[in-house]
Parts: C-alpha cells; sequence; structure tokens
C-alpha cells in the first residue's frame, strides 16, 4: 500500500513539474470555451474524431455516452464518428498499434481523455494553434507551447480555404469537446446546480418568514405583554 502511494506521488510531482515547466513565461491565448454549447461540442466531436483519433484515444468515453449529451442521432454518430466498425457502447480507442506509434514518432500518442483537466482548456487551444515551420524537424514543425514535440501538424488541412477567424473556431470547437470528454457529467452537474440554488433561494425566503413567525410568540409571548 505504501508503495503504490509513493508511486502516485512520484507521478503527480512529475506531471506538476512538468506543467510549470511547460507553461512557464509562455503567454497562452484565452479558449473560451463553453460546454453547453452544443453545436460546439457537436462539431468539436466530429473534427477530433476525423483529424485526431487516427492516434489519439479518448478511452474514457463511449459514443453512445457522447450521442446521448451531444443530442445526436445514431446515424450522425455511425456516419461522423465511427469508421471501422465499432460499436456505439465501446469505448474511443485507436487503431494505431504502440509499437508502430513509438518507431514513427518516438513515444506513444497518449490518451486525451483527461488532457484538458491536467493542463486546461487555454494550453490546448494554444497548442493546436501553435505549430510553425521547422524544417530541422522530421515532420518539418514544432510548436512554441511545447517545443520538440513529436506530433505533427495534423489541422494543416483544415486551414485551407478558411479564415483565420474560422480556423479558431474549429480550434475552439475542438478543445471546448476536449473539455467535454474530462468531465462530461459537468453537463448534468451545471445544469442542476442552477435549479439547486434557485431552490435554495427560495428555502431562504420560507425560512426566513418561518423564523419571524416563530419569533412572534418569543417577542410578544404571554410572558413578554405588547406595550
Amino acid at each position: 500500500m505504501k508503495k503504490h502511494i509513493k508511486i502516485k506521488l512520484a507521478l503527480a510531482s512529475t506531471l506538476l513539474s512538468f506543467n510549470v515547466f511547460a507553461a512557464g513565461d509562455l503567454h497562452l491565448d484565452h479558449a473560451n470555451t463553453d460546454i453547453s454549447d452544443t453545436a460546439s461540442l457537436q462539431n468539436g466531436a466530429k473534427l477530433f474524431m476525423n483529424y485526431c483519433s487516427g492516434c489519439h484515444a479518448i478511452g474514457f468515453m463511449r459514443y453512445n455516452r457522447i450521442a446521448q449529451d451531444l443530442n445526436l442521432s445514431d446515424s450522425l454518430v455511425a456516419e461522423h464518428l465511427m469508421f471501422a466498425g465499432e460499436k456505439p457502447g465501446e469505448t474511443i480507442t485507436t487503431a494505431m498499434p504502440k509499437e508502430g506509434a513509438a518507431k514513427w514518432f518516438g513515444v506513444t500518442p497518449p490518451d486525451l481523455s483527461l488532457v484538458a483537466r491536467a493542463k486546461g482548456t487555454d494550453w490546448i487551444y494554444t497548442y493546436l494553434r501553435g505549430f510553425y515551420e521547422d524544417d530541422s524537424k522530421v515532420f518539418g514543425v514544432n510548436n512554441k507551447v511545447l517545443e520538440n514535440a513529436s506530433m505533427p501538424d495534423v489541422l494543416w488541412s483544415l486551414k485551407e480555404g478558411k479564415s483565420e477567424a474560422e480556423f479558431d473556431q474549429d480550434v475552439r470547437d475542438i478543445t471546448n469537446f476536449l473539455d467535454y470528454v474530462g468531465e462530461p457529467a459537468k453537463l448534468i452537474r451545471t445544469s442542476l446546480g442552477v435549479w439547486v440554488l434557485l431552490f435554495l433561494g427560495v428555502l431562504l425566503v420560507l425560512t426566513y418568514l418561518l423564523k419571524k413567525e416563530y419569533w412572534k410568540d418569543v417577542k410578544y409571548g404571554i410572558w413578554r405583554p405588547r406595550e
């Protein structure tokens, strides 16, 4: 048990130090995501599955959960999110073999289920927009957020024929989708939280009125007659 705790502490320390090093003095652009924007999530899911899922899995998510939360029909899920005969109840994995990925990229592409919670949406948004030409690299690009990243600029074709604002919105949608993937229950928790606050507000009023009614007996009871 102690050994497991030490391992977890070491991993947490490593992740924290990596995040601090990666962020450093780097300016991160604000993603301004909103997981209540269903249209953004739908577009983000489609773009992620088309441009990112070839290398990256989101193994904590299932196709049918995305369909339910994002109000997508079975036909739309099959058309835009499922490309290899997957079943709706399966988790979203990648077909890329780990051994091949390590050979081609020098490292196995990580699962992105929790990347938004680990690094934040601003980091993802800036990273995806941060590729620049670098002929010294194998893929001809580098990244201003994570120098010497093994990942190529997979969104290069998405930029073609689009304005900068349109491309930024697509990247924002992908970021928004990854934010949702990191905590799908946030959709329910956020909407439920509004009703809880409204209930507590009504309860506060009723409790105050009840308190006034009870204190009438204390203030004007037979032991303290009105003057």
